[in-house]
């Protein structure tokens, strides 16, 4: 999956769960679903849609009622809910999954495998802005999922970023490096 895919993939909240769901076999039905991701209505049915835009699941013809559809998962969704579901797996408590429902969470881990610096994380995200990227690098600092190095070699210090511990892991289920 490429970086572009993957921030059009986390820009909804529920997106990774939904899918990391139907990789786990749950039934591909709304309610099912919404139960089991516990999100509000509106925002499931904003993240439903979305992964129907993004072509990685489908209504499956033939099955459900016009007014609760089921779904299934597209051969491109399959490959996005394997990776889902490992992303998802790692997180251990309530506060790692809300940090991972954050847009920004994921596609910041997936570029930061080995150190880099603030502006070669940004150009690898291009659509992120300064303030969205240094929010996100500090939330994920603070959870311990990002070390941040000062390098003093050279006359200008200057910070790098690497995912560690959980962030590691979240990285490597990506598979993505820069």
């Amino acid at each position: 999956m490429d970086i572009n895919t993957l921030v059009k993939l986390t820009s909804r909240a529920w997106s990774l769960k939904i899918l990391a769901l139907l990789h786990a076999k749950v039934p591909g039905r709304q309610a099912p679903l919404l139960a089991a991701t516990d999100a509000s209505r509106t925002a499931f049915a904003a993240s439903l849609s979305h992964l129907i835009e993004l072509g990685m699941i489908e209504r499956n013809p033939g099955h459900g009622h016009p007014l609760r559809p089921e779904f299934r998962l597209t051969p491109f969704g399959t490959e996005a809910a394997t990776i889902a579901s490992k992303i998802i797996t790692t997180a251990r408590s309530e506060d790692e999954i809300r940090l991972l429902r954050k847009s920004w969470t994921v596609p910041v881990l997936a570029l930061t495998g080995t150190p880099h610096r603030f502006s070669a994380i940004k150009s690898g995200l291009t659509i992120i802005t300064d303030r969205a990227l240094s929010s996100s690098l500090h939330q994920l600092e603070a959870q311990n999922w990002i070390r941040r190095d000062i390098h003093t070699a050279e006359r200008m210090p200057f910070p790098t970023y690497q995912a560690v511990n959980t962030g590691m892991a979240i990285n490597r289920a990506v598979g993505f490096t820069l």
